[in-house]
């Protein structure tokens, strides 16, 4: 097989935009819990180790989904033969390794918090992802959780800004997988899976969903009620609270999977849009 094509297979099984995002919000962790300027050698550790230990879970989702990929998803590396099971587990076994191996640069803490997220995404590959809210609050819990291995790499692992900042994503987050929970309602079903929509129905699953995100907008204005930050953070906050809130509306509207998931990817870009605003005006200020 051609290398590049070989090259491309692995990076897709990476997902590098949900990596990328994850680094991101240790980045965002760190600069919160430190108050101050952070040496790039603890920002770059901090930052790989968040996308390498995300990383090892989505390249490891693709091995544990194979069997449901073949029907659902072919066109996916595994199930399509551009990369082998094998090379799944090795790289698999690589960015694992890159990821806590960062996380030891920055000290047992850090170490200890990077082993208990990796832990958490192999457990929801494994077994938790079809139990339903059990598997989404999983994976909220992992995306909240890289804001406190920030504050851990920081060495202020109890700071309540960088806290606020882990509920705001979980709640999101959460809200996100209830919500793709309705979207693949029928493919969920075949494989028995357990999610809200396939129990209570879709309407009530949309319902738990957008209380969720809303619950995140609430979470994001004690920043500016305690004052722990000021205009700058109102200014990012108020446009991306702004879209999800529409999108958010639109969702609990949306009547077919297709337009489900375009209100889902909206809320997804208002929710990046924040966090990439915001660590500019961090790194910059």
């Amino acid at each position: 097989m051609n290398p590049g094509v070989k090259a491309k297979a692995l990076l897709q099984l990476m997902r590098p935009e949900l990596s990328l995002a994850a680094g991101v919000c240790v980045l965002i962790g760190t600069l919160l819990a430190a108050g101050r300027a952070v040496p790039a050698p603890v920002m770059a550790a901090g930052f790989c180790s968040g996308l390498f230990v995300s990383a090892s879970a989505n390249v490891l989702n693709d091995l544990f989904d194979l069997d449901t990929d073949r029907v659902n998803a072919p066109q996916r590396p595994l199930p399509s033969g551009r990369v082998t099971a094998r090379e799944v587990v090795v790289l698999t076994a690589l960015v694992s390794l890159v990821g806590l191996l960062a996380a030891w640069t920055l000290g047992p803490a850090a170490l200890i918090m990077a082993v208990l997220l990796w832990s958490l995404g192999f457990l929801y590959n494994w077994k938790v992802k079809e139990m339903g809210l059990p598997g989404n609050l999983t994976v909220a819990t992992c995306v909240g959780g890289m804001f406190l291995f920030g504050g851990v790499a920081a060495g202020s692992p109890w700071n309540a800004l960088v806290w606020s900042f882990a509920a705001m994503v979980f709640f999101f987050d959460l809200g996100e997988e209830i919500a793709g929970g309705v979207m693949d309602l029928e493919g969920d079903r075949q494989r028995g899976a357990r999610s809200i929509a396939i129990h209570y129905g879709r309407r009530p699953a949309l319902t738990c969903a957008s209380l969720a995100i809303g619950a995140s907008l609430l979470v994001g204005v004690l920043p500016l009620s305690l004052g722990w930050l000021g205009l700058p953070y109102l200014a990012v906050f108020l446009v991306a609270a702004g879209l999800i809130a529409f999108f958010t509306v639109r969702l609990w509207r949306s009547r077919t999977p297709a337009e489900g998931r375009a209100c889902l990817r909206w809320n997804s870009l208002g929710g990046t849009l924040f966090l990439l605003l915001f660590l500019i005006g961090r790194l910059v200020g």
